[in-house]
This record gives structure tokens, sequence and C-alpha cells, in this order.
């Protein structure tokens, strides 16, 4: 039996987009209780009772109508086959009603909350936020997943079977033991897929295991080709805009005017042979957090921010990454030369917070960040490992398994 549902030429895939510039701040995660939650992976675990949050501004005077609709995607994330009553309880249209306008601020916002309603299947979703309710007028859409531990997953960094790279690259070696679920031929029908910091560029989906043992139900993927190894990159770099009213880390300079605020990074230069230093980052997510008023939410500012990259040793067209780009997607994630000062630049309108950034060059196989970055294998990021399974008859891809590899987590 193929895993894969065959792809109607027709069927689009569905990717993490913001249709509209005056959107901003998107962010989708598992609600908590603490700050650090907004940076967490948006993975939840099916009838866990934790619900995922949505949170968005709209750069605007007054509130508009939006919508939200749940789609159940399969592995590829084109919408399967499920019926809608077949993964909610409810009618598949919800008003975004939870909103709230900024306060005090040079630039006006209406700051939307959406807690997404619970699905009674797991696999790949996507919500997708439109203007009233005509879905041919898209605003948002964003992917979320949920599993069940049907299966026993265990992962781990360790050093790469290519010599030549051990000093760069960071391998996983996944093993599974399905014990307790009765899997149908796992070899052709379970794939394996590794995410790292909660890119879509790089994914990795495992070939053919390494063992495969009926007797004792365990899969290995201690791979030696490459293909379940990522380049281990370097610490992001960071900038501070909490503050307006002083300079944060890595800001220099900040300017007041009536109605907006302006700020300058630091100039960064490429760093592809330095030395690996460890600090602290947050794997290229970033934080709305205002250390000079009370509601992050909805006192902070929207700051223009123009960031510099020294064009000495850029052979290429750089571009800004993180999320605060939406890892490249964002138009305004490529950079200009700037004759003047041979520098490359980019401007941003972002929300006070903290922010994670690298710089790359686009390539075929995704963002190449070595020669502008570096690449180490001491380098600390995240990784998530995801077993999406689908069985004898079914008509979508489950998730049975979740593993989120995370061993030095160091957040603001």
């Amino acid at each position: 039996m193929m895993f894969f549902s065959m792809l109607c030429l027709a069927q689009e895939a569905f990717y993490d987009r913001i249709y509209e510039e005056n959107i901003q701040s998107v962010r989708l995660f598992p609600r908590g209780g603490d700050f650090a939650s907004q940076m967490n992976s948006p993975v939840i675990e099916l009838n866990s009772g934790v619900p995922l949050n949505l949170t968005f501004d709209d750069l605007a005077y007054d509130p508009d109508m939006y919508s939200a609709k749940i789609i159940h995607c399969n592995f590829d994330w084109t919408a399967s086959d499920l019926k809608e009553n077949e993964y909610l309880n409810q009618y598949n249209e919800f008003n975004v009603l939870d909103y709230d306008y900024s306060i005090d601020t040079r630039i006006p916002y209406i700051h939307y909350n959406f807690v997404l309603p619970p699905v009674t299947k797991t696999g790949n979703y996507v919500v997708k936020i439109y203007r009233g309710r005509d879905q041919n007028q898209p605003i948002i859409t964003k992917r979320f997943m949920v599993y069940q531990k049907a299966v026993t997953l265990a992962s781990r960094v360790v050093p790469p079977s290519q010599s030549e790279d051990r000093r760069k690259v960071q391998q996983l070696n996944v093993n599974i033991n399905y014990k307790g679920r009765e899997l149908f031929d796992p070899k052709n029908n379970m794939r394996v897929l590794i995410r790292q910091n909660q890119r879509w560029d790089n994914v990795k989906v495992l070939g053919n295991p390494t063992m495969l043992r009926e007797d004792t139900k365990m899969i290995e993927y201690n791979l030696f080709d490459g293909s379940n190894t990522f380049m281990g990159g370097n610490e992001f770099r960071f900038l501070d805009l909490r503050f307006v009213r002083a300079r944060g880390m890595n800001v220099k300079s900040v300017k007041m005017e009536d109605d907006v605020v302006y700020a300058e990074a630091g100039l960064d230069k490429p760093r592809p042979n330095g030395v690996y230093s460890e600090y602290l980052d947050m794997n290229g997510q970033y934080a709305v957090m205002n250390l000079e008023r009370q509601n992050h939410e909805r006192e902070s500012e929207y700051i223009v921010t123009t960031f510099y990259l020294s064009a000495e040793g850029i052979t290429e067209t750089p571009y800004l990454i993180g999320s605060l780009t939406h890892w490249g997607f964002s138009p305004d994630s490529e950079m200009k030369l700037n004759p003047n000062t041979n520098t490359y630049e980019a401007t941003l309108i972002l929300k006070q917070g903290w922010y994670d950034y690298q710089y790359a060059y686009k390539s075929k196989e995704g963002w190449n960040i070595t020669p502008i970055e570096g690449s180490f294998f001491e380098t600390e990021n995240e990784y998530e490992v995801f077993v999406y399974y689908r069985d004898m008859g079914s008509r979508y891809d489950e998730i049975i398994s979740y593993f989120n590899l995370n061993p030095n987590k160091r957040r603001l």
C-alpha cells in the first residue's frame, strides 16, 4: 500500500503564509502559563486538553470581521480526504471575536486572539483565517500538528558518519518500538520526518531503516548516507527591541517620532571562519515583550527596524531569515546593497520584543547559511521528529509519535 495519496494536479499544498502586509506578529503556539510558551512549536497531543492559541495584529484603526477554518492535511500538506465532521465536532467556520485595541501606540493596531477548537484525529492541520465569510480572501494560513503516542520514539544527536563533515554537521539517529501498535508493512507505510528549529525548508524524510525486526517490533534509523544529517549552523544573532526609550543589546540607535519609532541594528559581519562561541539564543524564534510598559501585546510599539550586513565577503544576494521574516518567505527578507556604505540592508516592521535571526543565500535545497554564518557540530538546535503512518484502507496520514529534542533549551 502506498503511503502517499496520489497528488491531483489541481490540489496545492498549504504553507505558513501571511497574505497582507498589515497583518503582523502572527504566532501559533500551545497555550501555556509562562511567557516562553509563545516560542514553542505548534504541536499538541490528541486529547491532551492543551489548546493552540493563534494571535496576530492588524495595523488598522478599526477591527475587521475575520473567520477561521480548520483543514486536515496529508503528509504532503495537501487537503486530506476526511470530511470535516470526521475531525471536528463543530461546524467548521469560527468567528474571530476576541480582539483589543492597542493602547497609546504611535502605529495603531488591533490585537486578535483565537483559540483553536479541539480536533478528533491526529495528523497535519492548517488553520486558515480569512476576511468575512469569503475563503477566497485569506489573510493567514498556519500549519500545526496533532499526534498520539501510539509507538515509542527515541532520538539523539551523534557525530556524523561522514568524517569530512564531523565538525560542521549534526546527525540524528532514530529508534522506534512499535509493540504498542500493530503496523502493517511499516517499511512502506510509515515515514519519519525531522525538522530543525521549526523550519520547513530543510526537513528530512528518512529513507529505508538500517534495521527492522518484526520479532521485537524495533525499527532503527542509524543511517550512513547523510540523509539524517543537518548542518549545525551557528548560534543565532539577536536584536533586543524590548525598549524604545533606551537602546537594547545590538541596537545602534532608536529614534522616536510623533507617529513612528525607528531603530537601527548594529553592523553585522560574515562569520564563516570564526571560532564557535556558545551564548543565549532562541533557535530563530522571536518573543513579543515590553520592559517599559505593562501589557506586552497591546502597549508595545511597532518599530521600523533596519538591519545592516557588511558586503565584504558576500558573493550573492543575502536574505534575513528566522521567524521574523517567516523563514525568508517575507518579501522584506531580501537585502539590498547600499553602494554608498557597502552594506546590505533590510527594513522590517517589528513589534517590541527579542528577535533571533541569521543571514543566508537562497539555494534549490533551501537556505544556505554556512557561507555567512559558519557551521559547528556544537551548536544547540531544536529538533522535532514526527512518525507518520497510513493504515490499511485509511484515508489519512496519522502522526503516531512525536519527539522534541532540545537538550539545552535556552530561553529568556
